[in-house]
């Protein structure tokens, strides 16, 4: 082991017992393991800045590779979410509070979350331009006679129909709660934002088990 690494034991043993008492779901050990995964993608970024996070390019990666996402808009939505003091890294807090939710969110954590990446100028509300935005982008687009923008357009109506209860042409975040309890398949209507089971599991095995065995 390396003294860098030896060095870091504490401060991460330290780190880990401060954000196990202030983020949901993790518990100290698996705290620990997110710190330490967070170091190691560091240290892949040779960048003098590494210092500062997780950039873009790194982050995007990792939703690539691990969570299998494919859509660039909606990967840039997700590190947004997870970058709260918008300076463009995801430091290592930012991570750990992002994971908390992206893995084992409640509905409640999940909710306010995929309206953050939905919401894409940050009003506090989903218009109906940005509905448009992130369907079209996130639809197998096939080559048809048809102008494809209309059956986007169509679709943005249909989910105003069902989402917008107080009819005002776009979701507030209340319409958005309401209609995702009625039906927990609307939490990703704009965009598959949150990683499925199978990869959750693969990344925790990965993450947790390795790092114990280490």
């Amino acid at each position: 082991m390396s003294e860098m690494s030896a060095m870091n034991r504490k401060i991460i043993q330290n780190l880990a017992e401060t954000f196990s008492r202030q983020i949901k779901h993790f518990n100290r050990t698996e705290m620990e393991c997110l710190i330490r995964l967070f170091n190691g993608l560091l240290g892949d970024q040779s960048d003098r800045r590494a210092a500062n996070g997780l950039d873009r390019g790194k982050f995007r990666n990792i939703l690539h590779k691990t969570f299998g996402m494919t859509d660039d808009m909606i990967m840039d939505r997700v590190f947004h979410a997870f970058d709260k003091d918008n300076d463009s890294y995801v430091n290592v807090k930012e991570w750990t509070e992002g994971l908390s939710v992206f893995l084992r969110g409640t509905l409640d954590e999940k909710i306010k979350y995929c309206f953050d990446v939905y919401d894409l100028n940050g009003d506090g509300h989903i218009s109906r331009e940005e509905m448009f935005h992130m369907l079209k982008n996130s639809l197998i687009r096939q080559p048809t006679e048809e102008d494809p923008d209309e059956g986007i357009k169509d679709l943005v109506e249909i989910a105003l129909k069902k989402m917008d209860h107080d009819h005002d042409g776009r979701l507030s975040f209340t319409d958005f709660e309401k209609a995702v309890r009625e039906e927990d398949l609307l939490l990703e209507a704009f965009g598959t934002c949150l990683p499925d089971a199978k990869s959750i599991q693969a990344f925790e095995q990965q993450a947790f088990q390795d790092s114990l065995e280490n």
